[in-house]
């Protein structure tokens, strides 16, 4: 008999992989893509190692079987619903998710106006390097943010020549965006997925947002952040400057690539701690006269948010 799968650290593993046209299964243990030929009774079969790729991103024309979904959550992969090229998010599986002691942590600092005012101080010392402005509420930080991030897309644009309108997409119709706009949303969806694995793992919910508010993944959306302009941003304009036959498909190659360059995976998790600990308020213990559950979860090699 084999062992128990158990997930490993997210800091270890790949970050993503994306599948398109073919039907994901598990076939003799192993989870694989089932690429059918026609009607002919012949298939290939691409096998990829799911335990160590922290996010898979499912294009259109993919099927997922109920067994590939489940090994999925067993090694805590996260699946990810994505358009054509990559270029939005339509929904996600949760491998593992929340704790309540970390879910319950994170609401308090973001209920707070002072503790979320602190938390949101150093996400943006984090991203930018320096101490923001004393006395400036949320509002006033998210407009400053703003403003800088306008002007880093001028400053990108200028230096690898692309043509820059601004930030500007429909989102129900991506074939009608310019190229720049259409390599920006292919690389931050890229971005998006690998960020909401690894908020999973840590134990925290992707909703509760201290920046952003009001989405899904508004979690997400501030952790990201901290690190879209060193990382993917760049990217988008550089494949954007020399208009490959397909660009989304080049995002993707050199998002994986920057992904594996920056170590973004080690830095995602100890970062969100960081941000939170700014807090100066420290996790509070469980109240006494708790039902512990009748059988407990074994030790796992995997994150916080991982399940046994």
């Amino acid at each position: 008999m084999l062992p128990p799968l158990k997930p490993i650290p997210i800091k270890e593993r790949l970050s993503i992989v994306f599948v398109e046209k073919g039907e994901i299964d598990v076939v003799d243990g192993a989870f694989v893509v089932v690429d059918q030929q026609g009607f002919r009774v012949r298939a290939v079969l691409t096998h990829i190692p799911v335990g160590g790729v922290a996010c898979i991103m499912l294009e259109p024309g993919t099927r997922v079987s109920h067994r590939a979904a489940a090994l999925a959550a067993r090694v805590g992969t996260l699946l990810v619903w994505v358009g054509e090229a990559g270029v939005r998010l339509y929904s996600s599986g949760q491998p593992g998710g929340a704790r309540a002691d970390r879910l319950l942590y994170q609401a308090k600092l973001a209920l707070d106006e002072n503790l979320r005012l602190k938390v949101v101080r150093k996400m943006y010392a984090l991203r930018f390097g320096e101490e923001p402005p004393a006395r400036r509420s949320v509002e006033q930080l998210r407009g400053i943010e703003g403003a800088r991030v306008r002007r880093t897309y001028q400053l990108l644009a200028q230096k690898f020549g692309v043509q820059w309108k601004g930030r500007d997409y429909n989102p129900e119709d991506w074939d009608v965006s310019d190229l720049p706009n259409r390599c920006l949303s292919s690389a931050t969806a890229a971005l998006y997925g690998v960020t909401e694995a690894a908020v999973l793992a840590a134990g925290y919910a992707p909703a509760v947002g201290f920046i952003h508010t009001g989405k899904p993944l508004s979690f997400v959306y501030d952790v990201a952040d901290i690190y879209k302009f060193d990382t993917v941003v760049p990217v988008a304009f550089k494949i954007a400057a020399s208009n490959p036959p397909n660009p989304e498909r080049a995002v993707r190659l050199a998002c994986r690539d920057i992904f594996r360059q920056s170590r973004l995976l080690e830095r995602i998790i100890p970062d969100i701690e960081d941000m939170l600990a700014a807090a100066d308020l420290p996790r509070p213990p469980e109240p006494e006269g708790l039902v512990g559950p009748a059988i407990p979860n074994p030790d796992s090699l995997g994150d916080a948010g991982h399940r046994s």
